[in-house]
């Protein structure tokens, strides 16, 4: 019982408002999926037993027929020689015998209904795990799609940072170039007429300073 139970909460659930509402629709689809496959193998056992009883009655009743065309045939017999007493015990026996195949009758007539409403139930079930299975291989889709934009987009966010560095140092290198450049241009050239006096000026400062040191240190030492 309780398997028709879950079974008919399964066929009748909503599974776009299950997962719609689902904080990981991943995880939870792919537990759906399993219970789904557990009530059909449950569902599919159930079946099999329903179908072995089933045959059991058939088998059975089969018996009961036969035994109950026997007992006809002897009561025939018995009123042949004129045994009526005879041919009365062989109808009694008969009609119990029709009593029980009307029983069995009745319970393979249930048994048909229920073979019949599990086997929908089934054709429901597989139709419902085909949705959950396909729906599980969109939201993978959906998740790897997602996985791979942010990849891209962390790729190019770091080729761009890399290039900018990269642009970053080759304006070093072009300045280093203009530089190295200017410093060449620079060897080899004579001072100018400004250059060579102020070097001329800068040497006559500290030509004074030396005279005038030497002075002091000349007058200190002559002194008792």
């Amino acid at each position: 019982m309780g398997i028709f139970s879950r079974l008919g909460d399964i066929i009748n659930s909503n599974l776009n408002a299950i997962l719609d509402r689902a904080e990981d629709p991943e995880k939870l689809i792919r537990l759906i999926i399993q219970e789904m496959e557990d009530t059909l193998v449950e569902v599919r056992s159930s079946a099999v037993k329903t179908v072995a009883e089933k045959k059991e009655i058939e088998r059975k009743l089969s018996d009961i027929r036969r035994e109950s065309d026997d007992w006809q045939r002897k009561a025939e017999f018995a009123l042949s020689k004129d045994r009526d007493d005879l041919a009365k015990g062989a109808l009694v026996a008969k009609t119990k015998l029709a009593e029980a195949a009307e029983s069995m009758a009745a319970e393979l007539a249930r048994l048909d209904e229920a073979l019949s409403k599990t086997s929908e139930d089934i054709a429901a079930l597989q139709q419902k795990l085909a949705d959950a299975k396909a729906r599980e291989k969109a939201l993978v889709a959906r998740q790897k799609t997602a996985t791979n934009r942010l990849k891209v987009r962390t790729q190019l966010y770091d080729d761009r940072i890399t290039d900018a560095f990269s642009r970053f140092e080759q304006v070093e290198r072009n300045l280093d170039v203009l530089e190295g450049r200017a410093e060449v241009l620079s060897m080899g050239q004579k001072k100018s007429l400004a250059d060579e006096i102020a070097e001329l000026e800068a040497d006559s400062k500290v030509e004074s300073e030396l005279q005038a040191l030497k002075a002091k240190l000349a007058a200190k030492s002559s002194q008792p």
